[in-house]
């Protein structure tokens, strides 16, 4: 049996929010640089970057920081060092690794997931609403 802990519903959102903005911007990267000679196309393993920033926000208010010198500007999040380098699928002859049917495919699936949080967002902040007011959703 497997324990699954529990999350404030819109800490969750605001984070998979966030990340699947992210995983966009990577994948829109891919998309742009799919004829550039030696461009390695990347992409997030978004479902243990989400588990790795919801456990550092239990631990913390906020999203965990990844900096190199206490003189740095605190940002609202830093992913970088989760990105990786997805495998060629048919790697081209001048070392691009972009295939653009893939990139189309995890950018739909992503969009759709990006709205599928937002509504999980919307109506979590609804409830909570209602709630507060003491009208029925």
């Amino acid at each position: 049996m497997t324990i699954v802990p529990q999350y404030d519903s819109i800490a969750f959102g605001e984070a998979a929010l966030k990340l699947r903005s992210y995983r966009q911007e990577l994948i829109a990267s891919n998309l742009v640089n799919a004829d550039t000679p030696g461009y390695k196309a990347k992409d997030i393993a978004f479902g243990d970057v989400l588990r790795q920033q919801m456990s550092a926000t239990s631990m913390k208010s906020g999203l965990a920081l990844s900096v190199t010198s206490n003189k740095h500007l605190q940002a609202s999040h830093s992913f970088d060092t989760a990105v990786q380098f997805r495998q060629a699928v048919q790697p081209a002859l001048d070392g691009n690794t972009v295939d653009p049917d893939v990139e189309r495919t995890e950018f739909a699936k992503n969009s759709f997931m990006t709205e599928a949080t937002l509504n999980f967002l919307s109506s979590s902040i609804r409830s909570r609403l209602s709630a507060i007011s003491g009208q029925p959703s």
